[in-house]
């Protein structure tokens, strides 16, 4: 799944990994809220990414993947810092007043801030006809939003998860350019890495709350840890490395809303309105305009 570097853009690769990613990262929302429950937003957090950094590290010893250089160390401490770390505890702490479709809507618009950010870090250079696209699936976003939520007005958790949009996009970003040089293992593992030792500090809350919580909450815990956190951030970075841009994958997360209402109606029998099916087709059509090929 992953070549060192340098690499060559792979569309297909590219939009299948960031396809997976999304499914993983939709079905964590109502995962999240539901766990919330039995488990405090701190100690939730060590939990889930000690499955999840157990599982990279098992993959990277069969891997046998190259240690990070000293250099980078901090590069990577940041990133787990700022991409995972402050991300978990803005959307942990937002979810507990925030309902999951709600959520996943306001981290789908992540791609508005990823896409100003590498113009400005990156230097990469947007077309016109992607801004048009990115705005296009904003207006879908906006569809599945009304249509999944009554009287929603702005509190704190939405402010919170606004944060957790922000601090995601800068994720996407150094992953970027941790891939011109790692993996998407390697970038990866020492990312998540970081971010859990930070985690560490919650331990004792964990230890406290552990022992009152049912064996079903943690095995769904675990499924956060293992797929939409330890999996999902991998394939994301596959996604990403292989991608011509970083708008041509992360516009692929305005899909999270239509796809976590959904799993909504399949696996708990949510409602799925009519007007969630246009805003997916929307979202769609706005991605289809980001990723126009230029003739």
């Amino acid at each position: 799944m992953d070549n060192l570097q340098p690499r060559k853009s792979n569309r297909t690769l590219a939009y299948s990994m960031a396809m997976v990613t999304i499914v993983m990262w939709s079905s964590a929302f109502a995962a999240l809220r539901f766990s919330l429950e039995y488990y405090s937003p701190l100690a939730i957090m060590p939990l889930r990414f000690i499955f999840g950094s157990v599982t990279l590290v098992l993959i990277g010893a069969i891997r046998r993947i190259r240690l990070p250089e000293k250099k980078d160390l901090p590069r990577f401490a940041l990133a787990g810092l700022i991409g995972i770390f402050s991300y978990m505890i803005l959307l942990n702490y937002g979810s507990v007043t925030v309902v999951s479709g709600v959520a996943s809507f306001i981290i789908a618009s992540s791609p508005v801030f990823t896409i100003i950010m590498s113009r400005l870090v990156l230097k990469e250079i947007v077309r016109p006809i992607s801004w048009i696209g990115v705005a296009v699936s904003f207006c879908g976003l906006v569809v599945i939003m009304l249509s999944q939520t009554e009287g929603f007005t702005f509190s704190l958790g939405v402010l919170l998860i606004l944060g957790a949009a922000i601090a995601t996009s800068g994720h996407n970003v150094m992953q970027r350019s941790f891939l011109k040089k790692y993996t998407s293992l390697e970038a990866t593992t020492y990312t998540v890495l970081a971010a859990t030792a930070f985690m560490l500090i919650f331990a004792p809350n964990l230890v406290r709350e552990l022992p009152g919580s049912p064996l079903n909450v943690n095995l769904i815990v675990a499924y956060m840890g293992i797929f939409p956190a330890a999996l999902g951030y991998l394939t994301w970075n596959v996604a990403l490395s292989y991608a011509e841009k970083t708008t041509h994958v992360t516009v692929f997360l305005y899909l999270s809303p239509f796809l976590s209402s959904l799993l909504g109606f399949f696996w708990l029998g949510e409602t799925f309105s009519l007007w969630t099916l246009l805003g997916g087709i929307v979202i769609i059509a706005g991605m289809a305009l980001t990723n126009l090929r230029k003739k």
